[in-house]
């Protein structure tokens, strides 16, 4: 390649050491393309703990009437309105809510916001790889600490900190193993850490758990002005396809995380479709009643087909199989039942199937009982 002026110049040479040696996240690839491959007339993805329930009625009388003459002005560059809902809620200052293109944004703020050349994040080694995926693109490191049975590990995590070390991301519950901090373990933790970093709780599944001693990270904003707390619309309230997540912390750290945030990246229609959702009063305990349910009746029938399985809190369930995963993701593929293979997570022969409707739960469990009895005629 040549560059203006006829010098010789190269790409490679263009590009740091942190982004070339950074394997991109390849999502996967559109319904139709994935049928066409795999051979099937109908999917149902059971991949990315989605609402089976889709949005709330509220938001759906929103989306189902939204003007589309109002898709050539630019949305609130602040979300005004749905800040000022959410602190009414929650008991906050609207100023101290940011709200961003999904959860992923938000976490890009934060490391953003606080982390320069040199620094570190701590987090566990099998939970929610995008807080990993940020600082390593961004060129800062990921100390990744193993679970403990499944959950995180708390003196672990502190052991790792040092001078260099800026944020500390917790999934609460934790994605994939549905474990979860207790209100007493997450003071603790934070006692500890005494305000000397971020500590980031990310409770993108937080409405699904019904436990007295889980924490609400809200409330424990005004004891610790540290804490930055994510939370979303993707999961609980079925708003993933518009993308729209948010964080909250106390105002100082707020301000400071606001300067690192790209105005405009959340569109009009997610921020009207949220503040809708946030008012309906049946979506939360219908969706919590099928979850409930159908997660029971699964993990019943992976206990009858033999198979280990971690079913903590949340919308989802992680199966140990006899067989590779990505073999079980091909062959579970042909009969249109989609899951997410764990090794990406650092489970090697893992699956996570996302809870769904009881038809397509008796069809994922007819089909995973074929996969592992090496059956692939049926379905």
């Amino acid at each position: 390649m040549k560059a203006a002026g006829g010098n010789k110049t190269s790409i490679d040479r263009l590009v740091p050491d942190h982004i070339r040696n950074f394997t991109p996240y390849i999502p996967s690839k559109p319904d139709d393309v994935l049928m066409k491959m795999s051979g099937c007339s109908r999917l149902f993805r059971l991949n990315n703990n989605e609402n089976p329930l889709g949005p709330p009625a509220a938001a759906r009388r929103v989306i189902e009437s939204y003007p589309t003459g109002r898709l050539s002005i630019y949305p609130s560059g602040d979300a005004y309105h749905l800040r000022a809902r959410l602190s009414v809620l929650f008991g906050l200052h609207p100023d101290q809510f940011l709200v961003g293109n999904g959860a992923n944004e938000v976490i890009s703020f934060v490391i953003k916001a606080f982390c320069q050349e040199g620094d570190n994040i701590i987090t566990g080694d099998k939970t929610f790889a995008v807080y990993e995926w940020v600082a390593m693109f961004s060129g800062f490191t990921a100390k990744l600490v193993p679970l403990k049975e499944f959950a995180f590990d708390d003196e672990g995590m502190l052991a790792e900190i040092d001078g260099r070390t800026k944020v500390l991301f917790l999934c609460n519950p934790n994605n994939p193993t549905g474990s979860y901090w207790s209100e007493q373990k997450l003071r603790r933790f934070l006692d500890r850490v005494a305000g000397r970093q971020i500590v980031v709780v990310d409770e993108a599944y937080c409405e699904f758990v019904d436990k007295g001693d889980f924490p609400d990270g809200m409330r424990l904003i005004a004891e610790y002005p540290n804490l930055v707390v994510f939370r979303t619309f993707s999961k609980m309230y079925g708003l993933a396809g518009l993308r729209i997540g948010y964080l909250a912390g106390a105002l100082e750290v707020v301000d400071v995380i606001r300067r690192t945030c790209v105005v405009y990246s959340v569109n009009a229609l997610a921020q009207e479709a949220a503040l809708a959702a946030l008012e309906d009063p049946d979506h939360v305990p219908a969706t919590r009643e099928l979850i409930g349910r159908e997660k029971t009746r699964l993990c019943r029938a992976l206990d009858g087909l033999g198979l280990p399985h971690v079913a903590g809190e949340g919308n989802f369930v992680m199966v140990r199989l006899p067989i590779n995963d990505a073999l079980a993701y091909r062959k579970m593929m042909t009969h249109g039942i989609m899951v997410r293979c764990m090794a990406g997570f650092r489970f090697p022969n893992w699956v996570r199937i996302s809870i769904s409707l009881p038809e397509v739960m008796e069809r994922c469990v007819d089909t995973l009982a074929a996969v592992v009895a090496g059956d692939s005629a049926t379905g």
